[in-house]
């Protein structure tokens, strides 16, 4: 999630902002939250743990890529940090399965080449709940042969073949100068490297040791290539730097930015603030003594930690699912680049961006933008929309209130709702929450998609997609999706959350093009929530032939995947529940049953054949703006047209396409005659396609009924 406090900042300005305060710790282990920093009681980020917790989101998101969950399986791991810095040690304790090989602090190196995860675990436990603790602390007796624990200062380290085969070092190697050592540990060959120190230790092999300025680290410091471990997780600042991340990136290496991965505590200091605002101005009121609000404080710690880690899990699943995209999308992320940065919203070449060649030269090899890469344009998009969103009436919407409460502990919400609906913040809370919301499920690109289509601007293009959310119920079969975890493979998950997102990005179209502007969200979701309910529950009894088959298919896929019958059931209609507006639409026009209407409207897409031409227009190119555009108009020039023929018909043929078609034969037949010659080609374009379609359309205006 991108805070209230958080902006796209420049590389200067980042390196040389203060780091917020960080913190992890273990989940359920009655931590005291409260500290007393500046005389004022708040939540201690080191006791929440909330810092390295957020970044953890980021390392099982990458873990899931390489076929492991970090909850049960072992995870090898090198690091920067000691235990009792707050995000490393935090981070060490987040699971009992790391085997952490090696790190180093500026202190001392450690060496364990071979652990006991149980044992290190207990270990790292000890050490991190020692004050002042340093790896020196550390139980040598417990390390595995051939480990050790070695001051930095010395000459030289020895180095046993435990440990050389651990770092995959030379033959003969039996010692090492420290920063021979500790460039070894950075390039260790694990699977997870974890930061949780302070310095940059790896440049893109384009720059040179004085662009990176951390003179301190210079002799230790590697290039991107020489990275082997498979996932970078950044719980500290500006360990890489944004080259070396999308260097590291492009050979395979998974990783976001320090950015996405540490901005828990930005975002539990903006929970912080926003909670303490409500409560001073219960205190003010005297609903409140000073005493009841810190105790309401601490109740409420465990929540704030959840609703944090739930921005964290939508964002970089948000970044995963991208990533998996950057190929197909390529042209489509090209011209977003170069809208953002015409509009002033970002600049390439400070913000280390591929320009339109490089964009180019990618494409050629097979290849799009890569994770980090993302991670800045996640933050642009959500800087741009929420300054622009924050223009407009929006943000007054009443149908915002329930986003404005979910914010909020549900302590505050249950108990305080009129102070929370009163905050002095209001406006600023609803927009941040609204557009992380709105970017983490619909995509990094979706407004830009939207407003190239529709020529909507993003408040409409948002207003649209609120009034889509609620339809589709777009969260709550979200949230069905990734309670699967591990259980399914990534890919089937990745093609569910795609059929959820074109299913409410499809039903956001159709808003933008059927409603005027501004849309009535409130009047949106009541015309349409309860029918598309109901017409998703009843699909399956109204469709026949094509459609049908196309269900049954994926349904029996999915259930193969192994995702559970009920959901693969429901799932496997998600590519055809968007028809749902239309039969809502006819029906009302006409004055006749739900679902009596999309009983009649599938049988009009059976009777007239027109599946072919629904694959047709589907399998149209899209590799630039134009076929893009050229596609979704002749696509939604098809559902018009089956919607006028499905009204024609329940008008004047008692909703019986067979019976309105023998009504019209003469005139149905010189289509069908026309259409049976379209299909003899080998294969369709626009031009066959619209003239197929237009057909199609006559028959709405010169058949007779």
């Amino acid at each position: 999630m991108i805070p209230i406090s958080w902006s796209l900042r420049t590389r200067a300005q980042r390196r040389s902002a203060t780091s917020p305060t960080r913190s992890p710790s273990m989940p359920g282990s009655g931590w005291p939250m409260l500290s007393h920093r500046g005389g004022s009681n708040g939540y201690d980020h080191k006791a929440m743990g909330i810092t390295a917790r957020g970044a953890w989101e980021s390392v099982r998101r990458h873990s899931r890529v390489i076929g492991k969950d970090v909850d049960t399986d072992e995870l090898t791991a090198a690091g920067v940090g000691d235990m009792s810095g707050d995000v490393f040690g935090n981070g060490m304790l987040l699971s009992p399965h790391i085997k952490l090989v090696a790190a180093f602090d500026h202190r001392d190196v450690f060496l364990d080449p071979n652990p006991d995860p149980a044992t290190s675990f207990a270990e790292r436990q000890r050490l991190f709940e020692l004050p002042r603790s340093s790896w020196a602390d550390y139980d040598t007796a417990l390390l595995s042969r051939g480990g050790g624990v070695h001051p930095r200062s010395s000459k030289s380290i020895p180095i046993t073949d435990e440990v050389r085969h651990a770092l995959d070092l030379s033959e003969g190697v039996t010692e090492l100068r420290p920063d021979e050592l500790l460039t070894s540990i950075l390039c260790a060959p694990v699977d997870l490297l974890w930061n949780g120190g302070i310095g940059t230790y790896v440049k893109a092999s384009s720059e040179s040791h004085e662009a990176v300025g951390d003179r301190a680290n210079d002799a230790i410091r590697v290039d991107a290539h020489q990275l082997r471990c498979r996932i970078v997780g950044e719980g500290g600042n500006l360990g890489l730097t944004q080259l070396a991340r999308v260097e590291y990136a492009l050979a395979g290496g998974l990783i976001y930015t320090d950015a996405i991965d540490n901005s828990a505590g930005v975002d539990c200091s903006d929970h912080e603030v926003n909670i303490k605002i409500a409560l001073a101005q219960l205190v003010a009121d005297g609903v409140l003594t000073e005493i009841q609000r810190n105790e309401l404080l601490v109740e409420m710690t465990d929540e704030v930690a959840e609703l944090v880690l739930d921005d964290n899990r939508a964002q970089t699943l948000a970044l995963m699912i991208a990533r998996t995209q950057s190929r197909s999308m390529v042209n489509v992320h090209a011209r977003y680049l170069d809208v953002l940065e015409a509009a002033g919203h970002l600049d390439r070449a400070l913000e280390d961006l591929p320009n339109d060649k490089q964009i180019a030269e990618r494409q050629s090899a097979g290849s799009g933008l890569r994770a980090p890469e993302f991670a800045v344009m996640i933050a642009s998009t959500k800087n741009v929309d929420i300054a622009e969103i924050l223009a407009t009436d929006l943000p007054d919407d009443p149908v915002l209130v329930a986003d404005l409460l979910g914010y909020f502990p549900s302590a505050l919400r249950e108990q305080h709702p009129s102070v929370l609906l009163n905050h002095r913040l209001r406006r600023e809370i609803i927009t941040t929450d609204l557009v992380n919301n709105m970017v983490n499920l619909a995509g990094i690109s979706f407004d830009h998609r939207m407003s190239e289509q529709s020529g909507a601007s993003v408040a409409d293009v948002t207003r649209a997609f609120l009034a889509s959310r609620e339809i589709v119920r777009f969260r709550e079969l979200w949230a069905d999706v990734e309670a699967l975890g591990s259980s399914i493979d990534l890919e089937t998950q990745i093609s569910l959350f795609l059929d959820v997102r074109r299913m409410a990005e499809r039903v956001t179209t159709w808003l933008l093009r059927r409603r005027p502007a501004p849309l009535d969200i409130s009047a949106a979701i009541n015309d349409f929530g309860e029918g598309f309910a109901a017409l998703a529950e009843s699909l399956d009894d109204m469709v026949d032939g094509r459609a049908d088959q196309d269900i049954e298919r994926l349904c029996e896929e999915r259930e193969a995947a192994g995702v559970p019958g009920e959901l693969a059931r429901r799932s496997a209609k998600w590519p055809w529940l968007h028809t749902s507006l239309d039969v809502i639409e006819v029906a009302r026009r006409e004055g006749s049953d739900v679902l009596e209407t999309g009983v009649a409207y599938w049988a009009v897409f059976e009777a007239f054949d027109i599946g072919w031409l629904w694959d047709g227009i589907g399998n149209l190119p899209r590799s630039d703006r134009w076929q893009t555009q050229a596609r979704a108009s002749l696509r939604d020039d098809l559902m018009t047209v089956l919607a006028d023929l499905t009204g024609t018909v329940i008008r004047t043929a008692g909703g019986s396409p067979l019976e309105w078609i023998k009504a019209n034969e003469a005139a149905v037949s010189r289509v069908m005659d026309m259409e049976t010659e379209i299909r003899r080609a080998e294969a369709f374009d626009l031009t066959t396609l619209s003239v197929a379609l237009r057909q199609l359309r006559n028959l709405t205006v010169t058949a007779t009924g």
